[in-house]
């Protein structure tokens, strides 16, 4: 260990130091002794204190409300390390920070800033979020490692000079106990719970962990604008995860809350993310709900039978219209076949019945969106495509089966968002995305992807289960799009999948609250919808952007309960549960002063996933802000509750 002379903002090695001082110890004369004065008079100067350190040098960087505490030890003079500390209890152990290029630490420059701000984005969990962090930049030889703490939270990123080399990754998360994780797991069940010390091998973001019953984290990253997407390695036995992935430049990002639910509410992610370029106008931005052509293909009633086709599209054009929903989503197949390389995205299949229910949806004041995957997306220009969608006045577009490894694919969804941005298009990505890291600040275009099991085509691998792990895992990087709120669980008579999902009619419309998307795709008829007109109702109320968000409660892998205020200041709860049936006491203590009537909407007695999955009963009462509301959930279902102030 190397001793050291620690100038306000410099460290010098005082090995170094030592021989200088040695040198002028030794002048004999009058000429150097002056010079020696000069020397030591221009040391003291360099900074405000001088302090003389024989055992370490640490770096402490408390969250602005003191809670949380990151200390950087830089003493070994051979790597940086980080502990984690929340509420008094280290959650993480010493850690290795860095870049293989570290080397010996010869020379450090330190500078610190707090930030005390407000972020109001255009859409989102809430219209306020509260931007607040202390921040060190430390200065290597060559590259930087930037640091914050926030009340929710930590992150660092490196930073290197353009042109730099990248080196290996050594960042480490040295858990201090063997607490229980949950990992993203594709379009199948979440991993987990599982013990550290039993993970072998790689796992993907969102890594959402259960210190104690008042202590949870995240791992994930933020603002990934080049390199390979965040990876994570353990070996069986240990509680310390790497990275495996080659070095990028983003965020690694531990959220912490005292609930899972704080983790949840939280915009950690996001405010990790640059702001809008100011150049660059985003007011045309609008978050929604949308109905969907994919899963009406084959559906009969009344002697209509649905197709995608102008027909059907006017019928759902004319049912979003009369129920405040914003979109219409057309999928596949509209160009033509949807893999062929002939299939022309501007020219081929059904462009003339497009342009059609565009004009005739823009009279209704609904927007159209149009799917395009990979194929079409390479084989032809795909900015003059984008450029030709904006033209013909199409909302946004849904990209699908994108190809390559995540890197290629995450530096192909940022050109595609920003030349979507461009067009004034919205973004939804589907099929195998990158996961979300915060890009709905940077683009606010960019409403959802389908990072996780769409329940439509992965029920053989999800259960109700799979909802409430998912929504404290997957959720946690961001808007997610997974086509819940099914009208007929059974799907009968759908071409594509007529097979039934494993939910209630009630925990169906409970997901596309809990679910926080910026485009709410609901996947059903409307003739389904209309057989429930309390829960059509509730689906109505659904009007983003969102004023306000709260978890109110929720267990992982067992149930939540969420609660969003409208754009027009209605308040909607939702409530799911897993397989159990379950009995939840609501408080209803974030209403505003006043009388409120709560619509109740709960499963019937003899509902359940597995039989009887469409019954329901509800209610209306007169409440305020001092009551509870009392629901009960069938195995696998739901409860909605729409709150509406008295005048």
């Amino acid at each position: 260990m190397q001793n050291t002379i620690i100038y306000s903002k410099t460290i010098f090695p005082l090995a170094k130091t030592k021989m200088i001082l040695t040198f002028i110890a030794h002048m004999n004369n009058i000429r150097f002794f002056k010079v020696s004065c000069f020397v030591i008079a221009f040391f003291t100067l360099v900074g405000d204190s001088i302090i003389a350190q024989t055992k370490s040098n640490t770096e402490t960087l408390k969250s602005p409300n003191g809670k949380l505490i990151l200390t950087l030890d830089y003493s070994n003079l051979e790597s940086i390390r980080y502990t984690f500390q929340a509420d008094g209890k280290i959650l993480i152990n010493p850690s290795v920070l860095g870049l293989d290029s570290l080397n010996r630490i010869e020379f450090i420059q330190k500078t610190h800033r707090s930030v005390n701000t407000v972020w109001k984005p255009l859409w989102g969990k809430r219209t306020i979020v509260p931007d607040q962090f202390n921040e060190i930049t430390i200065d290597l030889q060559t590259y930087q490692i930037v640091a914050r703490a926030y009340n929710n939270g930590i992150a660092f990123k490196y930073v290197w000079p353009a042109g730099g080399r990248r080196s290996k990754d050594k960042t480490q998360f040295n858990f201090s106990g063997d607490y229980e994780a949950w990992f993203y797991n594709g379009e199948r069940h979440n991993l987990g719970p599982d013990k550290l010390t039993d993970v072998d091998g790689t796992r993907l973001p969102v890594m959402t962990i259960k210190a104690n019953d008042h202590a949870y984290m995240a791992i994930h990253e933020a603002d990934l604008e080049e390199g390979e997407p965040l990876i994570l390695a353990s070996k069986k036995a240990t509680k310390n995860f790497t990275v495996a992935s080659k070095s990028n430049t983003a965020w690694r990002v531990v959220m912490y809350g005292r609930t899972p639910g704080e983790l949840v509410d939280s915009h950690l992610i996001e405010l990790l993310n640059p702001a809008p370029d100011k150049n660059i106008d985003f007011s045309w931005v609008k978050p929604g709900i949308a109905v969907w052509d994919w899963r009406i293909n084959g559906a009969k009633v009344q002697n209509f039978e649905y197709k995608m086709s102008l027909p059907s599209w006017k019928r759902m054009v004319d049912f979003a219209a009369e129920n405040n929903i914003r979109f219409l989503m057309l999928d596949a197949d509209w160009y033509g076949p949807e893999f062929a390389e002939g299939s022309d995205p501007v020219k081929g299949g059904k462009v003339a019945q497009v342009h059609e229910i565009i004009a005739y949806a823009k009279n209704k004041g609904i927007g159209i969106w149009l799917y395009i995957n990979d194929v079409g997306g390479r084989k032809y220009p795909l900015e003059q495509t984008l450029k030709q969608y904006s033209d013909w006045g199409a909302v946004g577009i849904k990209y699908g089966f994108m190809i390559g490894d995540p890197e290629e694919k995450n530096i192909r969804t940022r050109l595609i968002t920003s030349l979507c941005a461009k067009n004034r298009l919205l973004c939804d990505f589907h099929d195998g995305p990158v996961h979300p890291y915060g890009q709905i600040r940077t683009f606010p275009n960019a409403l959802t992807r389908e990072y996780g099991p769409a329940q439509l085509d992965a029920h053989r691998t999800v259960a109700p289960k799979t909802f409430v792990t998912e929504v404290f895992v997957n959720m946690l990087a961001g808007p997610i799009d997974l086509n819940n709120g099914l009208a007929d669980l059974t799907q009968a008579g759908r071409i594509d999948e007529p097979s039934p999902v494993p939910s209630t009619l009630v925990g169906e419309a409970a997901r596309t609250l809990i679910m926080f998307s910026g485009v709410t795709v609901i996947p059903d008829i409307p003739e389904n919808y209309k057989k429930n007109p309390e829960i059509l109702e509730f689906y109505a109320s659904e009007k983003m952007p969102w004023r306000e968000s709260k978890t109110i409660s929720g267990v992982i892998g067992e149930h939540i309960t969420m609660a969003r205020q409208a754009a027009d200041g209605t308040w909607l709860i939702g409530a799911a549960t897993d397989e159990k049936p379950r009995k939840l006491d609501i408080p209803l203590s974030f209403l505003g002063k006043g009388n409120y009537e709560a619509l109740i909407i709960e499963d019937s007695k003899d509902s359940d996933y597995r039989t009887h999955k469409e019954g329901y009963v509800s209610k209306k009462i007169r409440v305020t802000s001092t009551n509870k509301i009392q629901v009960q959930l069938a195995p696998g279902g739901g409860a909605c509750i729409l709150l509406k102030k008295i005048k």
